[in-house]
């Protein structure tokens, strides 16, 4: 089933069903064209107007509630990695944001963009996580992509989250491509376990986990397709850089056959705990931008 839900001289957002769960929204505009998917609230593409998909979304990904999407940006929320409670008991993965229903708001359509809004709120999501939450996600599409995750407590008392924009980016090949200026920063490696170093970084080739310390614009060159992405994070303090290798690639089942040679993720994060207080509302969010 697909509707329209906005439509004028520069450009029209329909929503597409595309299981009994899972909806869609497809974004076409004089400057770009994308795809939303209400499941997650997750960004599944942007390409500008005669560019390269900007981000990689994987041929075998499972649309199906209780999984997360492989590719696009997923919302690791409210913790990003495995999640320990003061307790000693654990949760999986990344967080629930990325595996829940989001409701579309609103979308604006003007000459230069179209901006899109979506809403997330609850209770007592995860009994090691009982917090009244509502989170808010600005979404704007353009030559430019700007993402804004609104973070407000409605509970009495404060709460923490970690997070990140797990961006899987599109590049001819990992072996091609270099970001800048991560060698720069400390980084925790957690393939080696080894913390807190500094190394040069001439390629992306998996495997890759690193958390970096550093919160620099950061720019990723692809030498074979003669572009370089710039990321620009705002509120968020490392950058996680993220390639799974072939070994973990193929023990993967929503990732294809040589997909790990097809993509880069470079997160904007919060990986350390960070506090909102009470009735309080704080931002992340990261600006893409193509040279």
């Amino acid at each position: 089933m697909t509707s329209i839900i906005a439509e004028n001289e520069f450009g029209q957002v329909k929503q597409v069903s595309l299981t009994d769960q899972i909806n869609l929204l497809e974004i076409i505009h004089n400057t770009c064209t994308a795809k939303v998917s209400l499941y997650g609230g997750h960004v599944l593409a942007w390409q500008p107007v005669n560019q390269k998909p900007v981000f990689w979304l994987s041929k075998d990904v499972i649309f199906e509630q209780g999984t997360a999407i492989r590719g696009g940006i997923p919302l690791c929320w409210p913790w990003f990695g495995p999640y320990q409670a003061p307790s000693g008991e654990t949760a999986g993965n990344h967080g629930f944001a990325r595996q829940r229903n989001w409701q579309f708001d609103d979308v604006t359509i003007t000459k230069d963009n179209i901006e899109i809004t979506l809403f997330l709120s609850g209770s007592d999501e995860n009994t090691l996580w009982p917090h009244r939450y509502q989170l808010k996600q600005v979404l704007i599409f353009s030559e430019c992509f700007e993402q804004k995750l609104f973070i407000s407590n409605l509970s009495s008392q404060a709460f923490e989250y970690s997070g990140a924009l797990h961006s899987y980016f599109a590049v001819s090949n990992p072996g091609n491509t270099l970001v800048t200026p991560l060698a720069e920063f400390l980084f925790d490696d957690k393939v080696t376990g080894k913390k807190q170093q500094c190394a040069p970084l001439d390629h992306c080739l998996g495997e890759i986990d690193r958390i970096y310390y550093g919160n620099k614009v950061c720019s990723i060159e692809d030498k074979q397709w003669q572009r370089t992405i710039k990321v620009l994070s705002t509120n968020c303090q490392q950058w996680v850089l993220w390639n799974p290798g072939t070994e973990l690639a193929n023990n993967m089942k929503d990732i294809h056959q040589g997909a790990e040679n097809e993509f880069v993720c470079l997160e904007a994060a919060n990986t350390n705990n960070h506090v909102v207080e009470a009735n309080e509302t704080v931002m992340i969010g990261q600006t893409i931008s193509l040279e």
